[in-house]
């Protein structure tokens, strides 16, 4: 599709706030293949006009400086912001964006803290407006074959999981260093791929959280967040799932899931592009193959889609809220070295909405 400004008949317009590398390497490119939505403006610094100009295929009257973000309440074109800021931003950013009644798609972590990703689902609530968490290993094939494979039975009973995430962390400059903007460190960041996945891909809550962490004092990279941090979820029926996160290990992001009569394992697992999955079963090794895909056009077009339907997103601001309580519950964890023990609800996907069309998957719900 064309990324022009100009509006498209049955699509959904876009603007994007927060020109950084993500929006430029990742999201610019995916809304030019996204079936359901087309790029209408972009929010920058003022500063950054200029050269978001050079890179953008739009018209300079359709980039914004931050200070004018709510200049897009006028903009019939935009019915969708997606929030790409530093996470102790994006409560004020969703918030603003509600009021003008726009539905909005909000870059993980939702927020800071649990009271701001809870004020923010209130916020769109009350205004009628959609609010998706950006979870994009809920739309991938790979993600959704282990999911499949785990419920269905085809692994036998599940008993453990082990995910990990990790690299090194090397700008002391890094917005995510500071506890401020990000909240935290690793866990917020790249540890919530293992915490969400884990959820995601048994379909339930943990009932109890045990955590540890490590934050070196003569490292100053770290005066402010943790360098590494590791966690266990417990689930219903003795299910474990052991999670690792660092910002100082060599680039590694994995899932292995083990049941007692198979096994899927991912690596990688959380990366952009070229996800590898491969299941093992009685009747051998097995590494499916699926239609090309970008992660960020599938997110994109879902909450194009449940836009026009009214439909609640799979992975709404209530998803996103349940991690950050879970996240809260980790660093109390290790801040107490004593397991915490969870309100977990039961049933499945408790949090989340309406499944998304996933690139080559048959119905398996």
């Amino acid at each position: 599709m064309t990324a022009s400004s100009q509006p498209q008949p049955g699509r959904v317009g876009y603007a994007i706030v927060g020109v950084g590398q993500l929006t430029k390497d990742e999201l610019i490119p995916a809304v030019r293949e996204s079936e359901h939505a087309y790029l209408a403006a972009l929010v920058t610094g003022a500063e950054d006009k200029p050269e978001v100009s050079g890179i953008s295929p739009l018209r300079p009257e359709d980039i914004y400086a931050y200070e004018d973000f709510g200049k897009l309440a006028d903009r019939d074109d935009v019915q969708a912001v997606y929030i790409v800021l530093p996470n102790a931003l994006h409560r004020e950013y969703v918030e603003q964006a509600a009021r003008m009644g726009k539905h909005v798609l909000c870059e993980k972590p939702l927020a800071s803290t649990p009271e701001d990703a809870e004020a923010m689902v209130q916020a769109c609530r009350d205004a009628g407006v959609l609010l998706m968490t950006a979870y994009r290993c809920q739309y991938t094939p790979e993600h959704w074959a282990v999911r499949d494979a785990v419920q269905s039975g085809q692994l036998g009973p599940v008993r453990l999981l082990n995910l990990v995430h990790s690299h090194v962390e090397e700008d002391r400059g890094a917005w995510r260093l500071d506890r401020k903007l990000a909240g935290g460190g690793p866990l917020p960041d790249i540890g919530l791929y293992c915490l969400n996945t884990a959820r995601f891909v048994l379909g339930r809550e943990p009932q109890w959280v045990e955590a540890a962490l490590d934050q070196p004092q003569d490292d100053p990279r770290f005066r402010e967040v943790e360098r590494s941090v590791s966690f266990r979820l417990g689930f219903a029926g003795g299910v474990l799932a052991d999670c690792q996160a660092s910002y100082a290990a060599l680039d590694v992001n994995a899932l292995r899931v083990l049941g007692e009569q198979g096994r899927a394992a991912m690596d990688p697992a959380f990366q952009y592009s070229d996800l590898c999955l491969t299941v093992t079963t009685a009747e051998g090794r097995q590494q499916p193959d699926f239609p090309e895909y970008d992660q960020f056009s599938l997110e994109m077009d879902h909450f194009a889609a449940c836009i026009r339907s009214g439909a609640q997103p799979w992975t709404p601001g209530e998803e996103g809220l349940q991690d950050q309580r879970l996240m809260a519950a980790i660093y109390e964890a290790a801040r107490t070295g004593k397991r915490v023990t969870l309100d977990a609800p039961e049933g499945r996907d408790m949090f989340r909405g309406t499944p998304p069309q996933v690139p080559g998957r048959q119905d398996a719900e």
